[in-house]
């Protein structure tokens, strides 16, 4: 969107529906436990036999954290017992083993995030053997393109610890704030110094690293648009590369953390209207560029840049500039793409540990995808990622006749047309800046499961 354009929020409220992100497609609600250890050793290894196999992207999951914020619907274990925890990390040692040996040894990694929980619960000593492990198991890049990022809490790194982070190969970083108003922060258990946050974003730069990220959350008990948009204000004195701005979905029936929120201090849906009117304003107004999906990103940024170009992705840590990868997922929980293949590991730590003393992949769940499955796939990501479909593209793709093959689903378009979400002609569907806001609505009208079944559950509200 630009600045001089008006918030939709009639549409916005139209077309507030649930819906999924489409960090994959098929999303995770399809993967099942019929995907076993052995189907994903056989995407594994068609990956590994391609003519020119794709590089490599790791994402570990470090689950533990100190203190329990109450909106968190992460896996996560808050705990202070160490040997939980280190135990953990032997565990991790063996999959990366496991792991490893899967991959031919001259495929790159030339992506790396380190997710939680909270990363840096571990010491420095602790990531650096982590990331060691990795390099005795995997060819990571030395190059200067490579990303190698971690998530940070704010109120357990020093600006000495950022340059440690440095040192030891990493070069991006995201960070926590949510909310710096002091009774925000209370209503949700999570006490966090503002000008020691914002001094980190500017060690974080001093230390070298290319890109800092900081996420926030709207939605939270007892915020109000105007102290949202005092905390906006702040962040922009340290100007973020790039800004994440979520929604906050209430579901304490799901998780239990979100019981201790007092549901009355929730925005109303009218609130929650105008803390992300004022927000995406703001943010616009200040030079950032709108992704889409509640990114905003510098206009010299890599996501934007890859936007421009036509080489973002989204995988489950969100939009993404390494768009040709096969994604390793290590530790509890953590969700994996090789091929036209998503796996997921056990969600126990107990369960995983479990099957890696064992000797065994700690598999739970997956899905292998299926012609249909992986056209919709590109579809949904051009949508997502790029704004764009070119009918032309996929027909030549995937040997189809688009308008024909697809003609319900430019039926159900036709009232997003009306409402000024897309443009569609003869060969080309086009998202609007308005229709940006509302990417999952468009996605949907292209999610054959949802169509199947239009309850649309366990998914949370669009905006």
């Amino acid at each position: 969107m630009s600045s001089s354009e008006s918030f939709p929020s009639e549409l916005i409220t139209k077309y507030g529906l649930a819906g999924p992100r489409y960090t994959s497609y098929p999303t995770a609600l399809q993967f099942h436990e019929g995907f076993d250890a052995e189907a994903y050793r056989r995407h594994v290894q068609r990956s590994n036999d391609d003519l020119i196999p794709l590089p490599l992207s790791l994402y570990v999951h470090l689950p533990f954290c100190e203190t329990l914020c109450y909106y968190c619907a992460c896996n996560k274990k808050v705990t202070r017992n160490n040997t939980l925890t280190d135990s953990y990390l032997q565990s991790l040692n063996r999959e990366i083993e496991m792991q490893g040996e899967l991959f031919d040894r001259d495929r790159q990694v030339i992506q790396l995030h380190f997710g939680g929980g909270t990363p840096t619960y571990y010491d420095d000593l602790q990531l650096k053997h982590i990331i060691e492990k990795l390099s005795e198991h995997f060819f990571l890049s030395r190059s200067s393109t490579r990303e190698f990022s971690i998530e940070i809490d704010p109120r357990t790194v020093s600006e000495e610890r950022i340059g440690y982070l440095a040192d030891i190969g990493l070069n991006r970083v995201s960070m926590g704030i949510q909310d710096f108003d002091p009774a925000v922060q209370k209503a949700v258990n999570r006490i966090q110094d503002e000008g020691k946050t914002l001094g980190l974003i500017h060690a974080a730069r001093r230390a070298g690293f290319n890109s800092v990220s900081v996420d926030l959350i709207y939605g939270l008990p007892l915020q109000t648009a105007k102290s949202f948009e005092t905390t906006i204000d702040s962040v922009l004195t340290a100007r973020p590369d790039r800004i994440s701005v979520y929604n906050y979905a209430h579901l304490p029936h799901l998780f239990r953390a979100q019981r201790m929120i007092n549901t009355d201090e929730v925005p109303s849906p009218e609130v929650r209207l105008e803390l992300l009117s004022s927000t995406t304003t703001k943010l616009v107004d200040a030079g950032y560029v709108y992704i889409g999906m509640d990114h905003f990103a510098l206009p010299d940024d890599e996501l934007s840049v890859a936007m421009r170009e036509g080489t973002l992705q989204r995988n489950f840590q969100g939009y993404s500039t390494c768009r040709a990868t096969d994604l390793v997922g290590l530790g509890v929980s953590a969700i994996g793409k090789v091929g036209n293949s998503f796996v997921q590991n056990q969600k126990d730590i107990r369960d995983w540990q479990a099957f890696i003393d064992a000797g065994k992949l700690p598999v739970w769940r997956g899905i292998g995808l299926s012609g249909e499955d992986r056209l919709r796939r590109e579809i949904i990501s051009a949508i997502m990622c790029q704004g764009e479909l070119k009918f032309s593209e996929i027909e030549a793709a995937f040997g189809i006749d688009f308008s024909d093959h697809f003609a319900l689903e430019l039926d159900s378009l036709k009232p997003l047309q009306d409402d000024g979400l897309i443009k569609i002609s003869e060969g080309d569907l086009e998202v609007t800046p308005v229709g940006l806001l509302l990417l999952r609505v468009i996605a949907m009208k292209f999610d054959e499961y949802l169509i199947k079944d239009q309850t649309a559950k366990a998914y949370s509200k669009v905006i």
